[in-house]
């Protein structure tokens, strides 16, 4: 269940990678400099999109970014200055439940910046 003191419930932040390199220089900045506790990378997505008038077929690599509604606009932000895309995907996600001992995991892991 949520958790049961003041701390949040986590926010999930989801990017697309054009490749690994990419996709771990962006992780690794993001958790060393503790706005995320963990960044998931699942290799190999294919997206399909419209890109200035033109549908575009791209493998990516996507991102699953655990951090806390006090640092999603700074994870985004950070997104933005590390990613080569023109126009980064970056969504925020709401997060309703969770197991208590990871949701209060995630907190601690950002908690010291």
């Amino acid at each position: 269940m949520s958790l049961t003191d003041s701390t949040p419930l986590p926010r999930l932040v989801l990017s697309t990678c054009p490749d690994e390199a990419t996709a771990d220089a962006i992780a690794l900045a993001l958790v060393e400099e503790r706005l995320a506790a963990c960044v998931s990378r699942w290799p190999g997505v294919r997206s399909t999109y419209r890109w200035q008038g033109r549908i575009e077929h791209a493998t990516e690599v996507q991102l699953l970014i655990k951090t806390t509604p006090a640092l999603a606009s700074a994870v985004l932000k950070r997104i933005v200055e590390l990613h080569p895309y023109e126009l980064p995907e970056a969504l925020v996600v709401e997060v309703q439940d969770g197991l208590d001992p990871y949701l209060h995991w995630v907190a601690e892991q950002t908690r010291d910046r």
